[in-house]
């Protein structure tokens, strides 16, 4: 699936209102009040470390941790959020994913159940549906600009985890995705990237192609639309 690279140091054209530190880039995690959202916890290093070695940006080297509540995420130039559970979003938390989304930020949200019909899956896509409208959660063509913002792929990358776990036995062959005036806003995976990309560092080496790959894609593409 892999291709080559499609770009080699793309400067972010997107920055926050503020900048920690003077990084290009710093890795949120969101926390939410229902559900689980403390999951794949060495995932975010294994990203960070991707970034630093395939890019020219100025990465943070830590994960930062915030309440989706808190105004201080609407700084942020990426954010994560996943979780097996329940999702439903407080009115602080609603109107903060709102505002982000739409004032340009970009949110990567994970189903770590990865099953269409799962408990995470069906809540997130209700705050959705209720956020933004019934029909904005969309498919991502897989000729998506994603795909292409750093290294090629041609669509989605799956995931091992797939076909283990939670019994559908299914291999999600899309992303999907909101757009907010051309641009997404949201990137929505069942395939729990997540767990994917969540391992001991020092396994990196045994991989035969580095998986995190896409991860560095996801990110130039939220600093670059």
């Amino acid at each position: 699936m892999l291709g080559g690279l499609a770009g080699a140091a793309l400067a972010p054209a997107w920055r926050p209102a503020r900048a920690a530190a003077d990084y290009d880039f710093w890795f949120t995690r969101l926390k939410y009040d229902s559900g689980d959202w403390d999951v794949d916890q060495r995932m975010p290093a294994n990203l960070i470390t991707s970034l630093i070695d395939y890019t020219h940006l100025r990465v943070d080297p830590k994960e930062h941790v915030l309440a989706l509540a808190d105004p201080k995420m609407l700084t942020a130039p990426f954010c994560y959020l996943a979780g097996h559970k329940l999702v439903e979003f407080n009115p602080d938390e609603r109107r903060n994913f709102e505002r982000y989304v739409r004032n340009g930020g970009f949110v990567f949200v994970d189903d770590c159940n990865h099953d269409i019909d799962g408990l995470f899956a069906r809540s997130f896509e209700a705050q959705m549906a209720s956020i933004f409208g019934r029909k904005a959660l969309k498919k991502l063509a897989k000729n998506h600009p994603i795909y292409r913002s750093f290294f090629v792929f041609d669509g989605p990358p799956a995931t091992g985890f797939e076909l283990n776990g939670w019994g559908d036995d299914l291999v999600h062959d899309y992303l999907q995705g909101i757009d907010i005036d051309g641009r997404l806003g949201v990137l929505y995976s069942n395939k729990d990237y997540g767990c994917e990309w969540d391992y001991d560092w020092r396994n990196k080496r045994f991989l035969a192609d580095d998986n995190t790959k896409f991860g560095v894609n996801i990110v130039m593409y939220a600093l670059n639309s």
